[in-house]
């Protein structure tokens, strides 16, 4: 089997995106795929080769880079996705395709990948894929969409509250009121559709939370405020699966949690290339028996409402002052896929790549179960109405014009 690693984009968190990519390379089973790398750059330009499993590529130029080809994705066959050398010599249907991939692992993190524009793609080319689809894919990257979804589903959340830049930059002191009426301090400010951190601030008071607004309106146009809590513990939970068939990993909980992780806190602090692996944590996480099972159970009904697939996870807080839970958000393409937290379990990472194959494949033969085709009768019905004089001088026009003799 044919296996795609598509990776990169055009994203602020497109490094974070390469490192989890090339990890997850080093850790497929090779004596059942092969590996066919696909890197878009910051510039949405597509390259494939061997030489995108080195890391040291990316610290050059694509065109200076050992083993990379431009290229640019086909549909093939009817549900595979072909790369074809770029720029095109010739008529792409008599081109050679570089490589024919029968199954897609994203490991995109942030907007243009992760945010179900891919998916998207993916679905038109009927390519079965191991993550998310474009509905739980863009509620996961929308953060103000994904609360009201959370809402919409009954799980519990902190109060927040939302805007558009657009509306900030015309009306501030309206906004800063609605916040201070709604909300209280301490203050996360977030844009809506960025992880990893990035633009992320906690405002203490005022002066913390218009500092914090000029940082995320830098990122997206719309952003989210949301109540802190003064003592809390952040705790982590993945699962992996499609429909029934979904494991739970364990509850993970982030040592530096006490202040605020920000980007460099989780991907920085070593160069090991290792990503959030490296991220100092406790599995399991130090919490009751019955709180495990309360989150555990909660992120099986998240990966179910959304309808999920592939790996994803879900961050939580625990009030340690009334010891309520609240669900913070859920990443549907999470760094290092999460590997570390099913481990523990016995799955491995070669393993846990499978189990996402296996999704794809198995959501894919589902949705082959559709009917996609009805016959209306529209069709007939309208083509004898625009037979007449009106139709005859459309089809007149368009017959003999440069589209017609192509």
């Amino acid at each position: 089997m044919v296996l795609g690693v598509l990776f990169g984009s055009r994203s602020c968190e497109h490094d974070v995106s390469i490192v989890t990519a090339v990890q997850a390379m080093q850790n497929i089973d090779q004596k059942k795929y092969n590996i066919v790398p696909v890197y878009i750059d910051r510039d949405g330009k597509w390259y494939t080769g061997d030489g995108l499993a080195n890391m040291a590529n990316y610290q050059v130029s694509m065109k200076e880079a050992y083993g990379v080809t431009p290229c640019i994705p086909a549909p093939y066959g009817g549900n595979k996705l072909a790369l074809y050398k770029w720029p095109l010599r010739g008529f792409i249907f008599k081109m050679k395709p570089l490589a024919v991939i029968d199954v897609v692992l994203p490991a995109f993190h942030g907007v243009n990948g992760e945010d179900g524009s891919v998916q998207g793609m993916l679905e038109l080319y009927n390519v079965p894929y191991a993550c998310p689809g474009i509905t739980g894919s863009a509620v996961g990257m929308d953060k103000t969409v994904m609360k009201a979804c959370f809402k919409g589903c009954g799980f519990p959340m902190l109060p927040y509250v939302w805007f558009t830049r657009d509306h900030y930059e015309k009306a501030p002191n309206e906004i800063i009121m609605k916040i201070e009426e709604e909300l209280t301090y301490p203050v996360f400010v977030k844009p809506a559709n960025l992880g990893s951190s990035i633009g992320i601030s906690k405002a203490n008071d005022r002066e913390g939370l218009l500092n914090a607004i000029d940082i995320a309106k830098a990122y997206d146009r719309k952003i989210l405020v949301e109540n802190g809590l003064t003592e809390l513990d952040e705790i982590n939970c993945a699962a992996v699966g499609f429909g029934e068939d979904v494991t739970v990993s364990l509850c993970e909980q982030p040592v530096s949690w006490e202040d605020f992780l920000t980007f460099d806190d989780k991907y920085m602090r070593s160069n090991s290339g290792k990503g959030m692996e490296s991220l100092q944590r406790k599995i399991p996480a130090p919490i009751s028996d019955q709180m495990t099972k309360t989150i555990q159970d909660m992120t099986r009904d998240v990966f179910n409402c959304l309808d999920l697939k592939g790996v994803c996870r879900i961050d939580y807080m625990i009030d340690k002052v009334t010891g309520n839970l609240y669900i913070n958000e859920i990443n549907t393409i999470p760094g290092s896929l999460s590997f570390y937290l099913f481990e523990p379990l016995g799955i491995y990472y070669s393993k846990l790549i499978d189990m996402m194959i296996d999704s794809a494949i198995k959501a894919h033969e589902e949705k082959q179960k559709n009917d996609f085709s009805f016959d209306s009768q529209i069709l007939k019905k309208v083509g004898s109405g625009l037979s007449g004089a009106k139709g005859g001088k459309l089809g007149g026009k368009m017959g003999g014009s440069k589209i017609g003799k192509m």
